[in-house]
């Protein structure tokens, strides 16, 4: 269409477009007193009364007809673009709701397979209702335009990135927080089967509620090369170094097939130090090369002794951070929740006092305890002694069981009777123990060996919170152990 070039024609083109409606436009028509005035003079008007936004405006004194509705979505004004596409302020003429709206780029709607997988994980990720999550509410393609889109809620607020480049670093309580909300988040998503493969602190937004978001769950796929936000900032070039390329070097590293939650752990914990000491725990690099070499990698853990004693992060903090980013992946916390029980305990323990502290220091739900023995008559006697104490009785033939099961739902005591189990119980009472101590949560463990098997207690005899016991043994000393570390048991 030519470019109008006064009021009325302006008028008309707005009314068709459907940004105002008939009466409104003559009603600005009548209060601008001239038909014939400059098109500028009324799309100026227009934006005095917040009927148009400046991109709105550039369009229509362009002449543009496309591009103001994608979806039924109005789109208000672009803030954020990449690789990936952009995203535009947006609502919903309808309802009013303010919205954020991400448009692909031509060159992924363009492959048939990145669509399809945009396309799945829009709608997974369209199932995620969490408080620290951004909600997804659309994923479509547009009738007119063939453009592919999303809509999500809109987080008025900023990202931790430019937040960051603002403050300089955060307080240590207040980046433990945040990283409870973003690991709540995490854990509620890969109860449903989504990892995040994309975690950054431009991907994480602070609402002026001061609640934390993860943002772009499942996009990492499409997502690359892209820092997309939703807060009115153009990305950086430090920005656009896509995490996903760490994400392959770190697997590469350590060997892990891609989608391991504990790789979102890693960058959770890496995020964290950013936080607190408003640097990178990596040197930032946008060659691929470097990013993806293992000695990148294999230098974090002594980087971060040497930077977290420079900055004075606290020992409680050190540790949740230590083991989150930790090269081997079996030595990390093992899933989001069993990171958030340790954030939750480190936090306690820097602010809380001492009685908040020892409450932090318990797993959460219900006292639970995990018995290792294959003899049935004896998990029968462990059950109904254990069940009278006010424990739920979890039973395994299996010691490594009791490792796997702690690293996801951490329990509250454990028995482990080697003279069944052998050296491998040994091994998962020494693992379970040394978990709980990273982990800063209390556990009363006991380990029962055989005669011949005495000499195994020697390397586990010293164990935060463990026993050893060597038979005979009676049920009377099992439940004394356990009543001497879980105060609130009586002695059996």
């Amino acid at each position: 269409m030519a470019q109008p070039t006064i009021a009325s024609e302006v008028a008309d083109l707005t009314i068709r477009l459907k940004l105002v409606d008939e009466h409104t436009a003559r009603e600005l028509l009548f209060e601008l007193e001239d038909r014939q005035a400059p098109a500028t003079d009324f799309v100026r008007l227009m934006e005095r009364k917040s009927l148009l936004t400046p991109l709105q405006s550039t369009k229509i004194l362009k002449g543009d007809t496309d591009g103001y509705f994608l979806g039924g979505y109005r789109l208000l004004y672009k803030i954020a673009s990449g690789s990936f596409g952009r995203v535009y302020r947006g609502d919903d003429p309808r309802t009013g709701q303010i919205v954020a709206v991400k448009v692909l780029r031509r060159r992924w709607t363009e492959d048939p397979k990145r669509v399809e997988s945009f396309e799945r994980e829009g709608r997974i990720g369209m199932t995620l209702e969490h408080p620290n999550i951004v909600r997804l509410l659309a994923v479509n393609k547009d009738a007119a335009t063939g453009q592919h889109f999303i809509v999500m809620e809109f987080v008025e607020g900023d990202n931790l990135k430019n937040i960051l480049n603002a403050r300089k670093k955060l307080e240590v309580d207040e980046s433990l927080q945040i990283m409870e909300e973003c690991a709540d988040g995490l854990a509620y998503a890969w109860a449903r089967g989504l990892t995040h493969r994309d975690i950054k602190a431009s991907n994480i937004l602070m609402g002026t509620d001061k609640v934390a978001k993860l943002v772009d769950f499942g996009l990492a796929e499409i997502n690359t090369g892209a820092a997309l936000i939703m807060t009115g900032v153009k990305n950086t070039d430090e920005e656009q170094a896509d995490r996903t390329v760490d994400y392959a070097g770190l697997e590469r590293t350590t060997g892990v097939k891609s989608g391991d939650i504990r790789s979102d752990i890693y960058f959770l914990g890496h995020v964290l130090f950013e936080l607190m000491t408003g640097i990178p725990l990596m040197p930032l690099t946008k060659d691929k090369h470097t990013r993806m070499s293992r000695r990148r990698f294999e230098d974090v853990e002594r980087t971060l002794g040497q930077m977290a004693q420079d900055y004075n992060i606290p020992q409680a903090a050190v540790k949740v951070i230590s083991k989150a980013v930790a090269l081997d992946p079996n030595q990390r916390h093992q899933t989001p929740a069993a990171f958030v029980e340790a954030i939750r305990s480190g936090r306690a323990e820097l602010v809380g006092g001492v009685e908040l502290a020892k409450q932090a220091r318990r797993a959460s739900g219900a006292l639970t305890i995990y018995v290792v023995e294959s003899n049935a008559k004896l998990q029968d006697a462990f059950r109904d002694k254990f069940k009278k104490m006010g424990f739920r009785v979890l039973i395994s033939m299996d010691a490594n069981q009791a490792i796997q099961r702690y690293q996801t739902q951490p329990y509250h005591a454990l028995i482990i009777d080697a003279g069944t189990a052998g050296n491998d119980g040994v091994d998962a009472y020494r693992r379970v123990l040394k978990e709980a101590e990273m982990m800063n949560l209390d556990m009363a463990g006991v380990l029962i060996l055989n005669e011949d098997q005495k000499a195994w207690g020697t390397s586990v005899s010293n164990l935060t919170g463990g026993k050893v016991f060597v038979r005979p043994v009676t049920m009377k000393q099992l439940s004394d152990a356990l009543a001497e570390r879980l105060p609130e048991l009586t002695p059996g």
